[in-house]
């Protein structure tokens, strides 16, 4: 298809779709509540939407007093009779398609539904909508003269029971229309393979001549890929491959510890970065604006959202509210109900709200995903700004790292252990050490309090993790691919006591 028909069809699409976009921008609750109200109305007659009686639910506060908050382990059963082919248990549409998952914090697996309207309504529209929104604020890009190299799971899939189960990413390349294959690269063929390293050689021998305009992927497996083609053309940079390369979508895990090292790939300052947050359950937001760290929420994708302040998650005053009462630079853990079937259901991310009109988010980490023993309440977005921080300071790089609480014992203070690959190291680990204990005294009010005079935390330990390490960790669980991740913070040590020995550390 010529390139200029390309862009005129993408920008009939681009005019369509604003208008339906400025629907939700200019009366989001509005949105919500009819949203929630057909999802209630579509479910009804199924085996969950008789129990909790959906047929007489016509108001939000109903929907919230009769269906209590679930998480995975409450889903378990009735998706594993899914699985093995009942229908309209929890959604009235056949579910086909299960998103296998580990999770970050959870080795046991999970199988998240995908039906028919999740894949078309929530998943592959927010994949026009982000490339709406990149053409929006880029009326001069090219991206459609080149293709898309695009970096998903490491699985194949698998058929069980009549339905099928596999990394998301599989799901929706296996599923995805034929045209989107001549702008993709590599071919479904190579995405679909298993074996992760021959996969990734696959790739780069696959797309090296390519006409790359566009990367898609999470950023830690995505940088893996870059180096190695560096390393098979003897390029000193990614745009002596791919010179019409202008922009990396990307998402599932935080693109702050690796920014620096993309920047030194792709020296181009006209080079954009657009961020994605999506998960197994669903697509919530994206990036809609050039040079922002803010990402849109995505109110009319079958998704109803609700929202636990961080304060009372998890105590006996612990709330729950909707879109409507949300408040600026508060942590909150997400609710989602979905035209998946998952019903108020607890999905682990906490996210901040940098904007209510119109609402716009920054994901701040997981609520299980954090260091919370000694009431220092540490997330994700704590860490990774105070190490983003530090590596400035000593221009230090970081691969991956993860950390755990060092419990008390008799009269010992309790302290945090942190176990970090570097691809440049700090001269003086200690001084990086004393940067770093500073950086999140300023960061966070609780742990600063807990580090007062050694008063109930002692300063962490850090200790420096061999090449490597991380990598042959998740070989070693069979976890290499585009979306398993290193767990960062845990309130337990068994991972960080794991990798301490595969590293040799006692």
């Amino acid at each position: 298809m010529p390139i200029p028909l390309v862009n005129s069809i993408a920008s009939w699409f681009l005019k369509k779709r604003f208008h339906q976009i400025e629907l939700f921008l200019k009366y989001p609750n509005e949105v919500q509540n009819e949203l929630l109200l057909e999802l209630v109305t579509m479910a009804k007659d199924t085996e969950i939407g008789k129990k909790y009686d959906f047929e007489s639910i016509k108001n939000y506060s109903t929907f919230a007093e009769r269906i209590p908050v679930s998480t995975y382990e409450d889903y378990h059963q009735v998706i594993e009779r899914s699985r093995n082919g009942e229908h309209n248990i929890f959604w009235p549409s056949p579910i086909k398609w299960f998103a296998k998952s580990s999770g970050t914090t959870n080795a046991k697996s999970k199988f998240i539904p995908v039906s028919y309207e999740s894949l078309e309504d929530c998943h592959y529209a927010a994949s026009k909508d982000l490339l709406c929104m990149y053409l929006n604020n880029n009326e001069e890009s090219q991206l459609f003269t080149g293709k898309s190299l695009r970096l998903g799971g490491s699985k194949e899939l698998y058929k069980e029971n009549g339905t099928v189960f596999g990394d998301l990413s599989a799901i929706l390349i296996d599923n995805m229309p034929f045209w989107a294959e001549f702008s993709s690269t590599p071919s479904s063929k190579v995405s679909l393979m298993s074996d992760w390293e021959v996969k990734m050689q696959a790739i780069v021998d696959e797309t090296i001549n390519e006409n790359v305009t566009s990367l898609a992927g999470v950023p830690s497996w995505m940088l893996v890929l870059l180096n190695n083609i560096l390393e098979t053309t003897g390029k000193k940079n990614i745009f002596e491959i791919w010179p019409n390369l202008e922009v990396y979508f990307h998402g599932g895990v935080s693109f702050v510890p690796y920014r620096d090292q993309y920047k030194s790939i792709l020296p181009n300052k006209n080079f954009k970065y657009y961020e994605i947050y999506n998960a197994s359950e669903g697509f919530f937001a994206i990036q809609d604006q050039n040079n922002s760290s803010e990402l849109l929420l995505m109110l009319d994708y079958g998704i109803f959202y609700e929202f636990i302040p961080m304060d009372t998650y998890g105590t006996s005053q612990e709330k729950i509210i909707p879109l409507s009462e949300v408040e600026k630079d508060k942590n909150y853990a997400v609710i989602i109900t979905t035209n998946a079937g998952l019903w108020r259901y607890k999905i682990g991310d906490t996210v901040k709200f940098t904007s209510i009109n119109p609402y716009r988010v920054k994901v701040s980490g997981r609520t299980k995903h954090h260091i919370n023993v000694f009431g220092e309440e540490l997330i994700i977005e704590n860490a990774e700004d105070a190490l983003k921080k530090v590596c400035r300071k000593t221009k230090a790089e970081i691969v991956d790292y993860t950390a755990a609480p060092i419990f008390m014992k008799g009269k010992e203070k309790g302290a945090h252990e942190w176990l970090i690959e570097f691809k440049t190291p700090p001269k003086d680990i200690d001084y990086f050490n004393e940067l770093f204990d500073n950086a999140l005294k300023a960061l966070n009010s609780d742990y600063e309090a807990k580090r007062y005079n050694n008063m109930t935390l002692n300063k962490p330990q850090i200790h420096v993790a061999r090449q490597s390490l991380f990598y042959d960790w998740l070989k070693q669980h069979n976890k290499l691919g585009g979306q398993h991740k290193v767990p960062r913070l845990s309130n337990t040590r068994e991972y960080i006591d794991e990798l301490l020995s595969l590293n040799g550390t006692s």
